[in-house]
Formats: structure tokens, sequence, C-alpha cells
């Protein structure tokens, strides 16, 4: 079902370290509407889509997703690497730290862990597929947000690109919404 390519979806190529915007993306990785969630989300919800083209669409869509957590995870990890302890401490992320060094692990900005609580499951269509692109609106949100908090092109080039993806995702599972919407479900 999986092919695996080496390579991101979206070129990673931080050149400068900044712990305080590492604390805050890791928020897309380990969030409530990180890409970890959403890509756990669609592959649990396509198993009640009710015909191929909805399975489809979610297997599609969350496998990109897990493109993204690799995605996000590249940018956490470079933006961290060359941290010494004294700039992690100062950066606040002196308890992460701790307990992962600097590998990178699935938390949100405030430092809790992520969790299956943050994927939704209906087994209806249309009520997933609401949840669905209410998730990509409020990750396209989430991505603006951070895109706010700094001017780095490095960092600014693949947010955006991750930002322009949600908006394609609302609009695929808009359609798919609707078009079970017009067959009655």
């Amino acid at each position: 079902m999986f092919k695996y390519e080496k390579m991101l979806e979206y070129p990673i190529n931080i050149r400068k370290k900044d712990l305080k915007m590492a604390k805050v993306i890791i928020d897309q990785l380990g969030g409530a509407n990180g890409e970890l969630a959403a890509s756990l989300r669609y592959l649990c919800q396509r198993f009640t889509m009710p015909d191929d083209k909805g399975r489809a669409l979610l297997s599609d869509i969350a496998t990109e997703e897990l493109g993204h957590v690799e995605m996000i995870s590249t940018i956490v990890r470079e933006l961290i690497k060359d941290a010494s302890v004294d700039e992690i401490k100062a950066a606040g992320l002196a308890p992460y730290y701790t307990e992962h060094n600097k590998g990178v692990f699935p938390i949100d900005a405030n430092g809790v862990p992520f969790t299956s609580a943050y994927i939704n499951v209906t087994g209806d269509p249309i009520v997933d597929l609401s949840e669905d692109m209410a998730a990509e609106q409020k990750a396209r949100a989430v991505y603006e947000n951070l895109m706010n908090q700094t001017t780095d092109p490095d960092l600014l080039a693949p947010l955006s690109f991750l930002r322009q993806r949600e908006v394609v995702h609302f609009n695929r599972f808009k359609e798919l919404y609707d078009y079970y919407k017009g067959k009655g479900y």
C-alpha cells in the first residue's frame, strides 16, 4: 500500500538554529491539530467510508500527512541539532532535553505528549469529513501563526508549502463531502 521514497516532499535546508521556533513548530508534529494526528485520523476513518472513492482519498491524504510528519520532524531536528545545553535551557527546552535530548518526540508547543485522543473517528462519513475539513483549517491557521513568528526564509518556504497543502486537503475533503451529501449519506 505505501511506497517510501527517500526524499522529503519539499526540501528542508535550515541554516541557522532557532530553538524558540523549534519549540512551537513541534506542535505540528505532536499537537492536536498536527500532522501526526491528521495522518492517523484519516488512516482510521478510511475504513468506514462508503465506497472506494472515499477510501482512496483518505488513504492518499493520510499518506501525504505522514510525509508532512517527516518534514516537521526534519525542521525541528535542524533547528536544534547544533544547540548547546545552555541554549536549550535558555529557550525553555530543558524538560524536553531531559527526556529526549535532541531527539524528535511528538509533543505540542506546551510540552503535552501526543495522545490518541486527538484522532476523531465516528464511522459516519459526513461527520468524519466535517471533522477533516475543520482539522485542515485548524492546521492552516497554525501554519499561518508559525509563519508570523519568523522572518527566516529557510523556515518560511516549507511552512508556506505545508500551509498550502492544508488548503488543498480541505478542498478535496469538501468535494467528497458534497458528493456524499448529494448521494444522501
